[in-house]
Parts: structure tokens; C-alpha cells; sequence
């Protein structure tokens, strides 16, 4: 049965490149914008005078697939042949956008994404959460990520993917953290826009998301984010705009929540004011599923295209709109820019020129790219008396492996970018269902030890009872427990702490055996109330499909952990800016004030004085590095800071140099000091490396809401060199002088 329903599925995708991929024109034809000499922009403008006015409003309206096309009829979107449309979409994709072969412009076949191709019934590679990514602090990780999931893509058919997730870790509950690249927007951007850049090097487009400040799941549609301008420009938007600016991402998807009371996708202010004004931003804006809220509103507020229709309650961007343009309500220049930044992502990114074919994909080559990303990125916390490696040399006679099905696999997050694994659901039956079951990669952590550590016996414990983990710790001389937070899209975690006993079966098996190892599986951050009794402590979040066989790797020392945590780990919820998630999924319409402002993570923590459990950059090795030669000079306004890193230690492994600025009292930053600058580095025991990192100016500035202009405020600012915002290991001093400017200046 499964046989013949990939058979029926490889032939629909098949028939649907066909229908909507027509055979492009000769560069001398008649059609002039198929002319690859020319720039992406005069392309468009070509084809644009070209086409009639319902050709562009076909541009403008996506369609979503599988269950939800049942919905749609003639009645709800006159002249729609809902039999062809069904036979045209990619069945479990996420939308789909006519093309027009009569121009040559192929249809838009949408997948979800950020950590793979996600489709129920398209089994693919999935890379470890974007969480655990962003947590290699090397944006080589993510984008070596971003072209293997694009490539994936490609070759199953689709030519827009929706990933590039980049809001901050605003919420430590946030139930789509681990899809996201941390609390900093530096890191976030950074890291956000390596992914972008790989999936995009597949000539099809990405998408960054979800625009703006969309910080909690709970009544994601109902809450609107209160938060100053500033404060957002100098935080969230900032995430978004150096990750917009470092990949340029076809296009931008606008999140459900509402923006100081307006929907963030009819937000003309954020849309049109900042975003394609200030940034300068050229692809199009695209709708999240259900997010659109109005026709003229949201045209002229700067969504080009609606998408996933009939999850929004009405089809705004099919008739109506078109009867908007008849009326003047939106102006018929109005559709020309929605339809002319579609055109120019697609010709920019390469969406026209190299049409989609499916084809094999080599799942074992991609298997061991997602693995190397888990490997760059799982954060050691803890390793108290060299606990760890357990390397083969050295080999206990006698581990207890315990919890969390590690006997089977490791867990993935869930919602709209879970990923389909290769060989299925290796724990079937667990989570609310439907689309959000829980999914556990089959790759199983204990089978990998097995085949490292052969002359060690194991035995595996469910960790369902305590007494029956303790007894089976105690029996063992090292006991390894396999804890998780499953954190899905929709569901924000109800708190910090484990679910279910997990915290008593640590407890009682560190108790029962003084060599207890705990993994973390997770979504973001968690409580740990019993990490002074356990050895060793490895943060492997959402580690992907070969995960198993990473945490293997980094617990025996076939691989030096070289992760740094991308998020604060609190000491106890009382330390966050709200220690409950506040609103409910339905109900009215209701208002969280983030009066934090930009002080986000780390910043907060600061602040505040508190002293996290394991703070913002924090990341163990297995050898040893020291930093310095610190040195920070300004030329022609560009501030550079440089610094050496050398390996003490006995073996080689990789350091992370970060670079932190606090700024004088004068400058009335939100925190004491920001995160300007990194630099991860792979070193031979013995070696020295060097690194010269340039520091974003709006990175050193405040921004002024009257002016519209950043402003660096004059003063002597202390450059720091850390191996984490809590370990600073030299210092320097940088005058500055007062200067302003806009972003807009930036790029010129």
C-alpha cells in the first residue's frame, strides 16, 4: 500500500511540474524578459508591461493543498476548476501559484520548512532545529544546511521554500523556539541568513520569517505585540533586517500577530514604512496560513501575496480584490508592485531560468550533512572531573542507558516544519495527533554507542518508574539518562520544567550512581533542578537524522564538542521577564506589553543581575583555549575588533571567540552591553588563530524614532573578548565618536 501511494504521489508531481512548468522561450523570441543578459529587475519591468491585468492578480493568490483543497468551489472562487487544481498541487505541500505559460512564468510550488522538506507523505532528511544550528555559532553550518534541505527540495518538486526562521527567543516558552536562531539578533541574523543563503543556491526561493515579533504561540492570532519602535528596531526588526540584508531572501513571510494593534500583515508602517522603505527591501511579501485579515487593508499595507487560501477565512486576494481595483479602493499601480517583487524573486533567484524536474536524492550523503551540523553544534554544559569522553580506550565495562526511547531514536519538534523521517516515525502514537504527533527520528543513540563502544555491555531502561531506573543505574558504572521537552507550532511549552517524572528518575539515578550522564533533548531551554548531582551535561536539542549517531560521537570524544548555547538557560523561572506565557488560543483579542523592550536574553539577565544557570554563548570542550591580543581600532567609521586564540590543550578542537561591547552610561543602551562580533575557530593542540571581526554600527547605536536615524552616542565604550557573555577573558578600551545615520546610508 505504502508502495503504491509514493508510486501515485511521484506521478502527481510529475503531471504538476508538467502542467505548470512549460519549456522556456529562446532568448531571441518574442520574449524579451527571458533574456538572461539582462538584470533581474529590467526582466521584470519586460514582462510586466506584457501581462494583462488577471494575469497579475493570478500572481498575487496561493492556494494551500491536500484536505484544505476540498474547500475550495466555484461558489467560494468562481471559474476555479478545483478538479485541476487538485491534479495540479503536490499532494501534503504547503501551497501552490499558478503560473502563466503563455509568458513562461512556472508555477509556485510551496513546501514548509526551516529544518527540511516537510510533507506527510514525503519521507525526507531532516537537519537538527534551527535552535541547535544556530548553536555551531558558524553560519558555514547553517548554510551547508540550508543547500543540502534546498536541494531536497528542488529535486521533490518544489521552487519556493518557506525556512529562514530569525525571531528571537523572546519567550524561553515559546513553543517554535527551536525553529528559530536564538536571542540575539546578530546571532540570529547571522545564522538565519546562512540557511537563506543555501536554499537559495538552489535557484529557488526562501523565504525569512515570521515578520514581526511573533514571540508566543498562544493566541498567536489574537495577541498584539506591544513594544516601542526603537526598542523593536534595535531587537526583533533588527534580526530580520542584517538577516535580510546578509541573504537576500526572495521573500518575506508576515507573521499572524497584530504589531501595537495592527495585524502584522496589513501593517502598513512595518510592510511599507520599514521594510521595503527604510531596508530597501525588493522581493515580495507573502502571508503565513491564515494570517490575512482584509482585502484593501492589507494590499495597501503592503502584502503582496496571499497565501494558503482557505486557511484565511475569505479568498481577500482572488475576487474581491480584483473588484478593489475595478472601485479605486486599491490602486492598479498598487498591483503592479505586488506582482512586479514576485516577478523579481522569481528571476533573481533563479525560479524561472532552472525549472523544477524531480529526482533521486542521495539520502545517505545528506544523512551525514545533517549529522556533521548536529556534530558542530550540541552544546557540553557540564563535564565535571572529565566525566567525559567515554572513549573507547578507556571504556566502562557496564552503562545503563535511560529514557526518552533512546534504545530508538531522538525527537524532533513539531508542527509545520517536522520533518517526515526516512524509514518513518520511529515512536508512532505519542502527542496531541494529527499534525502535531510527536515524530522521533530513528536513530537511535544506544545502537550508536553499541557500535562505538563494542566491549561495553548496555542495558536500556524505559525511565518511566524510578525505582526501576535507579535499580538499573546502580547495576551499571555509568548511567546515561536521555531526558526531552517535546515544543511543537500552536502549543507553547506550560513551563520550563520536564514532563512527566523525569526530573525524580535523574534525581534517584545520579543518587544510585555518582557517574550519571544526562543528554537534554529539548526545544529551547529547560530547568535543571538536579545538575549538581549528575557529571556531565550535553544540550543535544532537536539533534535531526542522525542524531543518535552525533551524541554517540560527542559523548565517546570522536568529536570535540565545539557548541555554544544561542539561548540563556535560566537558574529558575522567577528570573524571566514573564515567567508565564499570558492569553489564551481563542477567545478575544487580548495585548502582552513587552516592557523589556530590547533587553532580550542575556541583555535582560544582565540588567537584572541575575546569575543564569548557563548563560548565553556557554559551551564546554574537551581541550583547553586561551584568548587575547584583543585590539579594537576605527577607520573611515568602521569599527574592526581583532583577537587570537590559541589551543592549550592536548587535542584539536574549535573555539568561539565573542566579542561583546559595553557602552558608556551616555549611550542609554537597553543593557549594559551587546554581542557585536564572533568568530568560531578550528585549532591543532598548540595553534595559534586570529581573527578580525567588523562590527555593524547599528550594532554600537540607539535608534531615534523622531529622526528615523540610528545614533552612536560619543563616549569611550569597553571592547570585551569572551568564550561566553559570563566569561570574559580580556578587555580593551574604544573611543567613539558621535555620529548618525539611517540604514538607507548603510547600503550605499
Amino acid at each position: 500500500m505504502k508502495t503504491l501511494h509514493a508510486s501515485l504521489l511521484a506521478t502527481a508531481v510529475s503531471l504538476a511540474l508538467c502542467t505548470a512548468a512549460p519549456p522556456l522561450l529562446a532568448a531571441g523570441s518574442a520574449q524579451p524578459w527571458m533574456d538572461k543578459a539582462r538584470t533581474s529587475a529590467q526582466r521584470t519591468e519586460l514582462v510586466l508591461k506584457a501581462m494583462t491585468l488577471e494575469e497579475k492578480l493570478l500572481l498575487l493568490f496561493g492556494y494551500a493543498s491536500g484536505d484544505q483543497l476540498a474547500q475550495i468551489d466555484a461558489s467560494v472562487i468562481p471559474g476555479v476548476n478545483t478538479r485541476e487544481l487538485k491534479a495540479t498541487v503536490i499532494p501534503g505541500s504547503a501551497g501552490y501559484i499558478p503560473g502563466i505559460p503563455r509568458l513562461g512564468i512556472p508555477a509556485q510550488f510551496q513546501t514548509d520548512a526551516s529544518i527540511g522538506v516537510r510533507n506527510p507523505y514525503l519521507e525526507r532528511t531532516s537537519l537538527p532545529s534551527s535552535l541547535a544550528t544556530a548553536a555551531s555559532w558558524d553560519p558555514r553550518v547553517t548554510e551547508a544546511g540550508g543547500k543540502m534541505i534546498g536541494l531536497e527540495a528542488r529535486l521533490s518538486g518544489f521552487n519556493v521554500m518557506l525556512a529562514g526562521g530569525v525571531n528571537l527567543a523572546r519567550e524561553a516558552q515559546n513553543g517554535r523556539n527551536f525553529e528559530y536562531t536564538g536571542e540575539d539578533p546578530l546571532l540570529a541574523a547571522e545564522m538565519g541568513a546562512g540557511l537563506i543563503r543555501g536554499v537559495q543556491a538552489n535557484h529557488i526561493i526562501s523565504t525569512v520569517k515570521h515578520y514581526l515579533i511573533n514571540a508566543q504561540e498562544t493566541g498567536r492570532t489574537l495577541v498584539s505585540a506591544q513594544i516601542s519602535e526603537p526598542a523593536l528596531r534595535m531587537s526583533d526588526a533588527l534580526a530580520f533586517e542584517l538577516a535580510i540584508e546578509k541573504s537576500s531572501p526572495g521573500s518575506v513571510m508576515c507573521s499572524y500577530n497584530r504589531i501595537n494593534d495592527v495585524y502584522a500583515c496589513q501593517n502598513d508602517k512595518w510592510q511599507n514604512g520599514v521594510l521595503k522603505g527604510d531596508w530597501g527591501y525588493k522581493g515580495y511579501v507573502m502571508s503565513d496560513w491564515g494570517a490575512v485579515h482584509s482585502t484593501v487593508q492589507d494590499a495597501n499595507g503592503g502584502l503582496d501575496q496571499q497565501s494558503g487560501f482557505p486557511f484565511d477565512k475569505v479568498p481577500y486576494f482572488a475576487a474581491p480584490l480584483k473588484d478593489a481595483v475595478a472601485d479605486g479602493s486599491v490602486p492598479k499601480a498598487r498591483i503592479d508592485d505586488m506582482a512586479r517583487r514576485i516577478l523579481w524573486a522569481m528571476f533573481d533567484k533563479g525560479v524561472v531560468d532552472h525549472p523544477i524536474k524531480a529526482g533521486a536524492i542521495d539520502y545517505a550523503a545528506h544523512a551525514l550533512i545533517s549529522q556533521a551540523a548536529a556534530e558542530q553544534s550540541l552544546v557540553l554544559l557540564k563535564n565535571e572531573a572529565g566525566m567525559l569522553p567515554l572513549a573507547p580506550s578507556a571504556a566502562p565495562k557496564r552503562v545503563a542507558i535511560i529514557g526518552s526511547y533512546a534504545d530508538k531514536a531522538v525527537l524532533s519538534g513539531g508542527g509545520s516544519a517536522v520533518v517526515t523521517p526516512i524509514g518513518g516515525n520511529a515512536v508512532p502514537g505519542l502527542g496531541p495527533g494529527g499534525w502535531l504527533t510527536q515524530v522521533w527520528e530513528p536513530s537511535s543513540p544506544m545502537k550508536a554507542l553499541q557500535q562505538q563502544l563494542p566491549a561495553t555491555q548496555f542495558a536500556f531502561d524505559a525511565g518511566t518508574h524510578v525505582d526501576a531506573a535507579a535499580k538499573a543505574a546502580a547495576a551499571a558504572d555509568v548511567a546515561i539518562v536521555f531526558v526531552h521537552q517535546w515544543t511543537a507550532e500552536s502549543l507553547d511549552a506550560p513551563s520550563l520544567s520536564l514532563g512527566g517524572n523525569q526530573d525524580a528518575v535523574v534525581s534517584a539515578v545520579a543518587k544510585a550512581n555518582p557517574n550519571t550522564v544526562v543528554v537534554v533533548e529539548s526545544g529551547g531551554a529547560v530547568l535543571m533542578p538536579w545538575h549538581k548531582d549528575v557529571k556531565a551535561i550535553l544540550a543535544a536539542f532537536y539533534p535531526g537524522a542522525r542524531g543518535g549517531e552525533a551524541i554517540t560521537r560527542l559523548l565517546t570524544g570522536a568529536v570535540n564538542p565545539s557548541g555554544r548555547l544561542p539561548l540563556t538557560f535560566p537558574a529558575s523561572a522567577d528570573q524571566l521577564v514573564r515567567p508565564k506565557i499570558t492569553g489564551k488560543s481563542e477567545g478575544p483579542l487580548f495585548t502582552v506589553r513587552y516592557t523589556e523592550g530590547a533587553a532580550v536574553g542575556y541583555k535582560w539577565f544582565d540588567l537584572q543581575g541575575h546569575k543564569p544557570l548557563y548563560a548565553f554563548g556557554h559551551g564546554l570542550s574537551y581541550t583547553s583555549f586561551e584568548l587575547g591580543g584583543l585590539q579594537a581600532s576605527q577607520a573611515k567609521a568602521q569599527v574592526t575588533v581583532k583577537f587570537s586564540v590559541k589551543n592549550t590543550g592536548k587535542r584539536e578542537g574549535a573555539s568561539v571567540g565573542q566579542v561583546y561591547i559595553r557602552a558608556p552610561h551616555s549611550a542609554k543602551w537597553e543593557a549594559p552591553r551587546r554581542l557585536v562580533g564572533f568568530d568560531k575557530l578550528k585549532l591543532k593542540p598548540g595553534e595559534t588563530g586570529t581573527s578580525a571581526v567588523k562590527i555593524d554600527p547599528r550594532l554600537l547605536a540607539t535608534f531615534d524614532e523622531a529622526t528615523g536615524q540610528w545614533v552612536i552616542a560619543p563616549g569611550t565604550y569597553e571592547v570585551q573578548l569572551g568564550a561566553g557573555s559570563d566569561d570574559i577573558r580580556a578587555t580593551t578600551k574604544l573611543s567613539l565618536a558621535g555620529r548618525r545615520f539611517t540604514s538607507a546610508q548603510l547600503r550605499r
